[in-house]
């Protein structure tokens, strides 16, 4: 007999249409749903991100959370394309993609990614 999680079944399909509507490459999406099945905690977040369209927020990694990440990346975007805030451009999906992606590097290896957030966002510290 063969189970499966239905659950991870269709966020899996959700999150390849998500990536695709958002023009992330194959390798990004492979990458983060990796790491996503490797981490329950961020996973279940990444369930409720797909059924609601809004970060929970609970997952901290030394004080910073999604929503952190979320504003964090987006104003590397105003600065990126120099649009202050304007943010009907902004391709949202694509955003919370980069921010679970951000959460799973911060939980990986946190000090050169809270040094990136405490440095802020300098035109020469974009990347």
């Amino acid at each position: 007999m063969i189970i499966f999680d239905a659950r991870r079944v269709k966020a899996y399909e959700a999150l390849q249409e998500v990536g695709r509507q958002a023009g992330k490459e194959a390798v990004f999406l492979d990458g983060l749903w990796t790491d996503l099945c490797a981490d329950e905690e961020l996973f279940t977040e990444f369930i409720y991100y797909l059924e609601h369209h809004s970060i929970k927020d609970e997952i901290k990694c030394r004080g910073y959370g999604l929503t952190d990440l979320y504003f964090y990346l987006m104003r590397r975007y105003e600065v990126r394309q120099d649009i202050g805030k304007n943010y009907g451009d902004c391709d949202k999906e694509a955003l919370v993609l980069d921010t679970f992606a951000l959460m799973v590097e911060l939980k990986k290896d946190p000090d050169p990614v809270i040094r990136r957030l405490e440095e802020g966002l300098g035109m020469d510290k974009l990347f």
